[in-house]
């Protein structure tokens, strides 16, 4: 096996190792990513479940959420309408939105090396499949036509390459499309607690549901994941 590895690693110009440390950096941001979306969207619903139930003016309960979530990015949204609670809701509007715009880095961090993946292994690959070509016809040239075995070997050794960049690609592009769903449910999650947090403060008031104040439902009676642990 390790003999192969270096006589398709020499055919491909030396390219196959360059490919598996691309792979293994690709990979690395798949992993990270899964593991970071997965916490944020989580605490997301979890948060907008949470503010749901957070009546007109309800501040202490906002807080309350805001430090149960600590560290999080949808956290900041509460913590900086609580802290332009005394301004008026166009500036509230706004100071939220900055908010929202510095977390952006956080969403689309190492998307980067997935999006640089999808083109860049199958250049390399067919780069060297290229360079592999050049190497056989080089031994074609040498032997003449007597040993086409040596020549079709070192074609098919040298293919190696390309199908080694396709498969790179084909996973970085499933999961760079996958990413990217998931930044967009993140940044549908900060704009609806954005609108959900300035309506409890100065929309008017709403119920317990989220609905405008005199609107009637029967009681909720999940308690918010923010406060369940205090009555216990």
């Amino acid at each position: 096996m390790w003999d192969f590895i270096v006589e398709i690693s020499i055919l491909s110009g030396g390219l196959i190792p360059l490919m598996a440390v691309l792979l293994v950096v690709t990979l690395a941001a798949v992993v990270e990513r899964l593991y970071f979306f997965n916490r944020v969207l989580a605490a997301g619903r979890a948060m907008e479940h949470d503010v749901q139930l957070v009546k007109y003016e309800g501040t202490a309960e906002l807080a309350a959420v805001a430090k149960h979530f600590e560290g999080t990015i949808q956290a900041a949204v509460i913590e900086t309408a609580l802290a332009a609670r005394a301004e008026d809701v166009d500036a509230m509007d706004r100071q939220i939105d900055e908010t929202i715009m510095w977390q952006l880095p956080k969403l689309d961090r190492f998307l980067w090396v997935l999006d640089t993946a999808v083109t860049l292994a199958p250049l390399l690959g067919l780069f060297g499949t290229i360079i592999g070509m050049i190497e056989s016809f080089g031994v074609l040239g040498v032997q003449g036509t007597g040993n086409p075995t040596a020549v079709t070997r070192g074609i098919a050794h040298a293919l190696v390459a390309t199908a080694g960049g396709l498969f790179i690609a084909i996973i970085a592009i499933v999961f760079l499309n996958y990413f990217n769903k998931r930044v967009r449910l993140a940044l549908h999650q900060l704009e609806l607690l954005k609108v959900m947090v300035v309506n409890r403060l100065h929309g008017g008031g709403s119920d317990q549901y989220g609905r405008p104040r005199g609107a009637h439902g029967v009681k909720m009676a999940t308690k918010p994941h923010a406060l369940a642990g205090a009555n216990q």
